[in-house]
């Protein structure tokens, strides 16, 4: 125990020395982790003002962070003695090895920054893409965040969002309904067209220009089949369907031509 006593009064100047610069690292890492958030925000704050899509402002604010925070640990550990030189070189080592076990992160990071490059899809956009639909909510450094149309948050992976087909459903301002309505063989066809011409021209949201299209589709085992592709606005697309799903079968009902539906017909035969 004396000791120990005799060795801490002999070395109480060094002591006290790295006691302060400890301190001093740590009001550093502390104080740098606010500066990191406070970058991260203004840069994100920035890119709003200047009206730069969400998803590229929330990604680069990510990349400000991650570059502002790491700084702030070489600056801590730098305070204490350490040399960053050697440790920035081990770092390379390390990050060069952690790297090769963590390829799905790094290629979620590239796959991230081809999405901000490429951009595929800005922020609001519906889309599908990896097995996935949803409505891009933001875009960070390894995922992208996209939100149900019935309020469920899915985190999906750059990477597979960039590995297969992306479905923009928002990107163009109209888009096409495409509707097969099927009528019965012993329906008069002319009739059958002027009623479904007319299902269209009482909707206000069906665009103009271009100009619908109905027409006989195929001749079915069970039915004659028409082809209906009015055009809407993009923000319409479902309302419209639903109505037209709806008024085209009020209409047809009330015109007595029948839309044929399976049937079975079940014989019996009895045995004496």
């Amino acid at each position: 125990m004396d000791t120990i006593l005799n060795w801490i009064n002999e070395n109480s100047g060094l002591i006290l020395h790295y006691g302060i610069q400890a301190v001093i690292a740590l009001a550093i890492f502390l104080l740098g982790g606010r500066v990191a958030k406070f970058c991260s925000n203004l840069t994100e704050k920035a890119f709003e003002k200047k009206k730069v899509d969400k998803a590229v402002g929330s990604f680069v604010s990510s990349i400000v962070y991650a570059i502002v925070f790491m700084a702030t640990i070489l600056m801590a550990l730098s305070q204490i003695g350490i040399e960053t030189t050697s440790f920035i070189a081990i770092l390379g080592a390390a990050g060069l090895a952690v790297g090769l076990a963590l390829q799905g992160s790094l290629s979620n990071f590239a796959s991230g920054v081809l999405i901000i490059l490429l951009r595929p899809f800005k922020s609001g956009d519906f889309i599908e893409a990896g097995g996935k639909m949803g409505s891009v909510h933001k875009i960070e450094i390894f995922s992208t965040e996209l939100r149900t149309p019935d309020n469920k948050v899915i985190i999906m992976p750059n990477s597979s969002i960039m590995s297969g087909p992306i479905v923009n459903f928002s990107r163009e301002k109209t888009r096409r309904i495409d509707l097969v309505i099927g009528v019965g063989y012993d329906a008069d066809l002319r009739q059958a067209k002027e009623v479904l011409k007319s299902v269209l021209d009482k909707e206000p949201r069906i665009l103009k220009d271009p100009a619908y299209t109905v027409a006989v589709l195929e001749l079915a085992d069970s039915s004659v089949n028409f082809v209906v592709r009015p055009w809407v606005n993009s923000t319409d697309y479902w309302p419209t369907y639903f109505d037209l799903m709806e008024n085209i079968k009020i209409s047809l009902d009330d015109a007595d031509i029948t839309i044929p539906f399976p049937q079975m017909d079940v014989h019996l035969h009895k045995q004496n």
